[in-house]
C-alpha cells in the first residue's frame, strides 16, 4: 500500500509519548513493507534541524517537512476571542503546509491517507479535493476532554473561564470533523466511547499505542533502589498540572515518612517556575539524552495525572523495562491493567504514600510488579502486531 501520513509535528527525537506514538506508526508501516510519505509540520514549538535527523529515521519514509509557527501569541489569542473558531486548531493552519500537501497529492496517488491527531484535520478538505484515497484519523486523544479536565482542575476565575471556552470551541470543531473521515482510529476503548457519545457514526477501530519491545532491554544493574521518578514532556499542561498537585499535596507526607527517598523529574522544556522548586529530595533532571538509560537507572515510576486523555506511552515503556509503576487512575486510563499485579493505582489523595510504602517495605513485591508489567507489554503493545492488525482493518473495512 501507498500511505501518506500527515502529522502536526516531526516525530523525532523520541523524547515524549506523542512523538513516539507517531514515529512508531511510520516505522510500523515501513517495517510491514508499505511505501510511506510523511508530511510533517516542523513547528516552532518542536522544531528540529532536518540535516541532523538520523538515517534510521529518514529511511522510513519520503520525508517532507514544512516550517509552521504554532507558538501561542497573546495578541492572536485575544483577537480569537471575537471569533467562533478554536484557537487550538487555528495555530496549526498554514498556507505553506497546504501548498506542499497539494504538490504531493498532484504528483502521487495513495491508498490511505493517515492524519495524526485532530490538529492535522484542517487539511482534510484539501485531501478530499485532490485525492480519492481513504482517509483515517488516528485520534491521539479526545482533545476537548483534556481541556475540560484542565478547566475543572484549574484555579482562578478568569483562567477557568478561558479554558472552558477553549474546551467548548474544540468540542464543537471535533463534533463537526469526526464524521468526515472514512474511519477513526481510537487509542483506547474509553476514547472510542467518548467519540461515539460525541456523535461519531463513522467506522472506529481501537488500535493502542505500540512500541518496539525488542528495543527495551531491562537492566537492573544500574538501578538506584529505592528511588522515585517521573519522565514526560514538561511543556504538556496535564504533566505540569499533575506534578504540581503531587508535589504540593503529596510530597511532604512522603518525604516525612521516607526522608532519604529521592524523586527525580525528567523531561523536555521544563518551565522556569519548576526549575525554581526547592522541595527536599526533589531532583530536577530536565531533558535526558537517553530515556531508556534514565528509566533503567531508577526504580519506581510515578504518573500523577489528573487531566489528559488517550494512553500514556511512558507507562508502556516503563512496563517494558520492568519498572514498578504507581499511577493515578486517569494516568493509566486506556490500559487494560490489573491493579496490584502489573501496576499500582492511587485512587484518592494519600494513596500515593500508601502505594510507595507498600513497595518500600516489600522490594520483592515491587520487582514482581515490574516482571508482570513486562509480560503485559509484550502481550498487548508490540508495535508489529498492533500495525499488522490495523493494516488488516484498512484492507477489509475501507
Amino acid at each position: 500500500m501507498k500511505i501518506l501520513q500527515i502529522s502536526y509535528r516531526v516525530p523525532y527525537p523520541l523524547k515524549d509519548g506523542g512523538t513516539i506514538g507517531i514515529y512508531n506508526y511510520t516505522k510500523g508501516y515501513h517495517d510491514l513493507g508499505h511505501e510511506v510519505t510523511l508530511l510533517a509540520m516542523n513547528t516552532t514549538r518542536h522544531y528540529v534541524n532536518e540535516n541532523e535527523l538520523p538515517k534510521s529515521f529518514t529511511s522510513l519514509a519520503d520525508l517532507r517537512l514544512v516550517s509552521v509557527d504554532n507558538i501561542v501569541k497573546k495578541e492572536d489569542a485575544f483577537l480569537n476571542l471575537f471569533t467562533s473558531k478554536s484557537y487550538n486548531i487555528q495555530r496549526f493552519i498554514s498556507p505553506a503546509f497546504e501548498d506542499e500537501l497539494v504538490d504531493i497529492l498532484e504528483a502521487q496517488q495513495f491508498d490511505v491517507i493517515h492524519f495524526d491527531g485532530l490538529y492535522s484535520s484542517p487539511y482534510l478538505p484539501t485531501v478530499k479535493a485532490y485525492s480519492k484515497a481513504k482517509t483515517i484519523m488516528r485520534a491521539h486523544n479526545v482533545e476537548h476532554v483534556i481541556w475540560q479536565r484542565l478547566a475543572k482542575n484549574s484555579e482562578g476565575f478568569l483562567k477557568k473561564q478561558y479554558l472552558q471556552l477553549l474546551a467548548r470551541r474544540l468540542k464543537k470543531y471535533e463534533e463537526q470533523v469526526i464524521n468526515k473521515f472514512d474511519a477513526i482510529i481510537a487509542i483506547t476503548e474509553e476514547d472510542k466511547s467518548l467519540l461515539q457519545q460525541l456523535g461519531c457514526a463513522t467506522k472506529i477501530m481501537v488500535s493502542p499505542a505500540g512500541i518496539d519491545i525488542n528495543s527495551y532491554i531491562p537492566d537492573r544493574s544500574t538501578t538506584e533502589w529505592p528511588s522515585l521518578f517521573h519522565i514526560g514532556a514538561l511543556d504538556w499542561m496535564p504533566n505540569r498540572e499533575g506534578l504540581m498537585k503531587f508535589i504540593t499535596e503529596e510530597w511532604s507526607a512522603i518525604n516525612a515518612k521516607f526522608p532519604d527517598l529521592k524523586f527525580y523529574i525528567a523531561g523536555r522544556n521544563m518551565p522556569q517556575w519548576m526549575k525554581e522548586w526547592k522541595y527536599p529530595n526533589v531532583i530536577l533532571v530536565g531533558e535526558v539524552e537517553d530515556a531508556i538509560k534514565f528509566i533503567n537507572s531508577k526504580s519506581i515510576m510515578i504518573v500523577p495525572l489528573y487531566s489528559g486523555g488517550g494512553m500514556r506511552i511512558k507507562i508502556i515503556e516503563g512496563m517494558a523495562l520492568k519498572k514498578t509503576i504507581i499511577s493515578t487512575a486517569l494516568g493509566a486510563e486506556g490500559i487494560p491493567y490489573t491493579d496490584g499485579k502489573n501496576i499500582l493505582i492511587a485512587k484518592e489523595k494519600g494513596d500515593m504514600l500508601k502505594c510507595i510504602s507498600k513497595c518500600m517495605y516489600d522490594k520483592k513485591f515491587a520487582e514482581n510488579l515490574g516482571e508482570e508489567g513486562r509480560r503485559f507489554a509484550e502481550q498487548h503493545f508490540d508495535n508489529k502486531n498492533v500495525l499488522s492488525t490495523l493494516i488488516k482493518f484498512y484492507q477489509s473495512e475501507l
